[in-house]
């Protein structure tokens, strides 16, 4: 997949494209629907198929003061959509010149002056421009104008009959509840980072750790959990069971946000490496204990209730680009 920041970096190959718009923050089961639509209509009709995205996320530009909440930040978000199977991912760069940008000008600077499209897709509640008066039909009688077509993707539901959606995956993940957050994201929830230097605790207690720190992600509920760790090699992801905690460490009187993994059985140096946490089972709440012998018993605990956990799945043998819910089995 390629990536393009600009219309001056489009060759002749990606101009007539089949494009998918908008923010999918997660790139969950109802978003897939749209990427997908865009992907089958541009195979029927021979045409490339992109999807275009925004970034930084609107709601960072509107709200910066707001807790951070990605799910996808861009590096996990593309890994997602290539994983869909897209020849091109679009960014469009959003700013507060950008936010004022009426529907009608988008429409004719970007999707037909820059991109030349030869047919948008959406999802059936998208909105784009000044006063979100960018909707479906908008786009439906600029396309009459300007010889594109428009599909609008109507909602996507699960078994219970509700609409798949960014904001139900992070009630979720708040709540404690990470293979919820899966079925409606069809992937397990990733975080990911570069392994950083901690205060060596984990190792005394003999349970040494890859700490990461969490940047611009949604918070998860702070607690122990099942993990699936990927470390980067290169073009290949190398999984590994482990148990994770986030939370701030209250029983050594700690105050920064860290998530913290423990790999079974690895004991290879991961500083400075690039590693995938995928969370697959919460175990428990964090909390105090008395002191460091109680939290090294519960520890070990941990590590055995989440080997037992990661055993009873079959995770796919192969390196990833990501861990699909659909194809790991209780």
């Amino acid at each position: 997949m390629r990536l393009i920041r600009h219309c001056s970096e489009l060759t002749p190959e990606h101009r007539g494209s089949v494009v998918a718009l908008g923010n999918f923050d997660g790139v969950h089961l109802g978003h897939q629907a749209v990427i997908l639509t865009a992907k089958r209509i541009a195979e029927a009709t021979g045409r490339p198929h992109a999807v275009m995205s925004f970034e930084p996320h609107p709601r960072v530009v509107f709200n910066p003061a707001l807790p951070p909440f990605r799910l996808t930040p861009l590096r996990v978000k593309a890994r997602l959509i290539e994983a869909l199977g897209i020849d091109v991912l679009l960014l469009q760069h959003f700013d507060a010149a950008f936010a004022v940008q009426t529907a009608a000008t988008f429409v004719d600077e970007v999707l037909v002056h820059c991109f030349g499209v030869r047919h948008v897709v959406v999802g059936w509640d998208y909105v784009f421009g000044k006063g979100r008066e960018g909707t479906g039909d908008f786009l439906q009688k600029a396309g009459e104008r300007h010889g594109f077509g428009v599909t609008v993707v109507p909602p996507a539901v699960d078994a219970e009959g509700q609409v798949y959606s960014s904001t139900r995956v992070r009630d979720y993940l708040v709540a404690g509840q990470p293979a919820e957050a899966a079925r409606l994201l069809g992937h397990f929830w990733e975080m990911e980072g570069r392994v950083e230097h901690g205060d060596g605790r984990g190792r005394t207690l003999g349970f040494p750790t890859a700490n990461i720190a969490l940047a611009e992600y949604q918070r998860p509920a702070f607690g122990v959990y099942a993990v699936r760790a990927g470390i980067d090699a290169g073009g290949a992801t190398h999984w590994h069971d482990g148990v994770a905690n986030f939370g701030r460490r209250p029983t050594i009187g700690g105050e920064t946000e860290l998530l913290e993994v423990h790999l079974f059985g690895l004991t290879e140096d991961l500083y400075g490496r690039h590693l995938r946490v995928a969370l697959v089972d919460h175990l428990r709440a964090e909390r105090k204990f008395a002191g460091l012998d109680e939290l090294k018993t519960q520890i070990a605990a941990d590590a055995a209730q989440a080997r037992r956990m990661l055993s009873t799945r079959d995770f796919p043998a192969q390196s990833g680009p990501l861990v699909p819910v659909a194809e790991c089995r209780r």
